[in-house]
This record gives structure tokens, sequence and C-alpha cells, in this order.
């Protein structure tokens, strides 16, 4: 698999198919997008930085006009390092992810 830089403003522009989205979630409302399409995989980025989006439906409006064979969300949970305990031996949760637009 290789690594990609994906321009978002380049997606819509051509046509790519994209087989997986990865929602990254992080803290405080900041979510990445990482695709894998074919063999290469990474980040959206606009411009020169991974593109931040801020809710869900940030990121569905973002790729409307994109074809999207699976969506999923990453969520990695900090709650044991906030209260002051060890850190986690848990893995990150994988959740599935709809990328369909509420009516």
């Amino acid at each position: 698999m290789q690594n990609a830089k994906f321009q978002i403003a380049e997606l819509e522009a051509k046509s790519v198919k994209v087989d997986l989205l990865t929602v990254l979630s992080f803290e405080m409302s900041i979510y990445l997008v990482e695709l894998t399409v074919g063999d290469n995989k990474g980040l959206v980025y606009q411009g020169d930085k991974p593109k931040r989006f801020y809710n869900s439906q940030n990121i569905r409006d973002a790729f409307t006009k994109v074809t999207i064979s699976a969506a999923q969300m990453l969520h990695e949970s900090p709650y044991d390092e906030m209260i002051g305990n060890p850190e986690s031996a848990q893995q990150a949760s994988m959740l599935p992810f709809s990328m369909r637009q509420p009516y």
C-alpha cells in the first residue's frame, strides 16, 4: 500500500472512486479523513495541510459527489488519561459510518 495525499479539490474533479473512507475521530470535534483508493492510502488535504472537518455532516457534504464504496469511523478514547489513569491498553473502536445524507 502506497502513501498518498488526496487533495479535496481534485477528488470530485477527477471522479475518484474511493474504496474505503475512514473518519479519524479526535477530541474537540476534530475529524480527519483517510482514503483508500486502489493501492493508495492517505489523508485528505486542503493545500499543504490535512483537511479538518468539524462534524459528521461536514464530511458527508464534502464527499456528496464522490463515489464511496465503504465508510467507517476510527475512534480512540482518551478517557483513561483524562481522569489520571495510566494509558489504556484498549484498542481504538472501529464503528460504521453512514455517508447517506439526512432527509
